[in-house]
């Protein structure tokens, strides 16, 4: 067990209070096991169990196409008896176990590889969803189901729209390169909405803004998992772009508290944000962040990128509104960018041995 995966997992136990208790003798599919989100619940769970925090334990069902393959944690998992991981695709197979919580978190997020995989991409978080939500019909054992949205549905909001609100409907190119997420990600939440208004589905959705932390594989082309590769390989960081975009950046243990918190509230058919309001942080000024963290004597180089759509439709800022999941599920991050660099960092030294 990853001794950081396993901290952050005591993290989120320690946030999330009597809401642990919950989770007492139910069971819960996880969709995308093998993904970055996938693990932080796996570790959760696990922890739960093994802490005996949990009167009976938590009963887990993970599912996984492997598409960009088999990662370490899923060999771990499968040696313990709380857990059932199976590969399965969501679009062929719809033999659902029967659960109290559905986690959809089966997704491609990075844009690398949803360009390179447009079309499972879409149907992942279209048909995939659809099968999910008709096996949830009449199921009374269902007590909630998490979908997760992205920040990406939002496109390149106004500046007048930043800080970002759940209710603005966002200035979205349906034909770009980005398009497969973008789009299918918001007929999703249509879909979600409506087998809610319809039948009843105590579906609710996540809308993710730019988290990071251990379990993000250093290969996953995504902008701090990038920036600290050049670094343990002793390279410059490489830039392709100019470096003024900005982002702000969310710590994994704080995102899947916020997620657990979604997941357990009555905000049936409700959208939440998810992500940090500050600091709003430039490519450029990131990149020199994670030099300093690394301490080693390397600087910033700018290159063009060999794809002519690297930068298409890329949004030149992305700064949520958190204020809803303040308000109404008392979500409040808590691990600072600083830190959360630092974590990470060393997650990536101790996984690169």
């Amino acid at each position: 067990m990853n001794k950081q995966l396993s901290h952050n997992a005591q993290l989120i136990i320690n946030s999330l209070g009597d809401l642990n208790s919950r989770f007492s003798g139910k069971s819960i599919l996880i969709t995308g096991g093998a993904g970055f989100l996938g693990v932080q619940f796996m570790y959760y769970i696990d922890l739960l169990n093994r802490s005996k925090i949990l009167k009976n334990n938590c009963k887990v069902f993970v599912w996984d196409n492997f598409l960009r393959g088999v990662p370490d944690w899923i060999n771990i998992f499968e040696k313990k008896e709380d857990f059932i991981i199976k590969k399965k695709d969501l679009i062929k197979n719809n033999d659902f176990p029967n659960v109290n919580f559905i986690i959809h978190a089966a997704s491609i997020a990075s844009p690398i590889f949803y360009r390179k995989y447009p079309i499972e991409t879409i149907f992942s978080n279209i048909t995939g969803l659809k099968n999910l939500l008709d096996f949830s019909v009449g199921n009374s054992k269902l007590e909630s189901f998490l979908f997760f949205s992205t920040s990406e549905i939002y496109g390149d909001p106004t500046l007048d729209n930043i800080p970002t609100r759940e209710d603005y409907r966002g200035n979205v190119s349906c034909t770009g390169p980005r398009a497969c997420y973008d789009e299918s990600k918001r007929l999703g939440e249509t879909i979600c909405v409506n087998y809610h208004n319809v039948h009843n589905i105590p579906v609710k959705i996540a809308r993710p803004f730019n988290n990071y932390g251990p379990g993000l594989k250093i290969s996953d082309r995504r902008v701090i998992p990038d920036f600290f590769n050049n670094i343990l390989n002793d390279q410059d960081i490489v830039l392709l772009s100019d470096g003024s975009a900005t982002r702000t950046f969310c710590y994994i243990s704080d995102a899947i508290e916020g997620y657990i918190r979604i997941l357990l509230s009555n905000y049936n058919g409700e959208s939440f944000n998810i992500g940090n309001e500050s600091p709003e942080i430039s490519m450029i000024d990131l990149a020199n962040k994670i030099i300093e963290v690394s301490n080693k004597n390397l600087k910033v180089e700018f290159r063009i990128s060999e794809d002519k759509n690297y930068l298409t439709d890329n949004p030149n800022r992305r700064c949520p509104s958190i204020k809803k999941a303040r308000k109404l599920l008392h979500f409040h991050p808590k691990i600072g960018l600083d830190e959360g660099l630092d974590r990470t960092y060393l997650y990536y030294l101790e996984t690169s041995k």
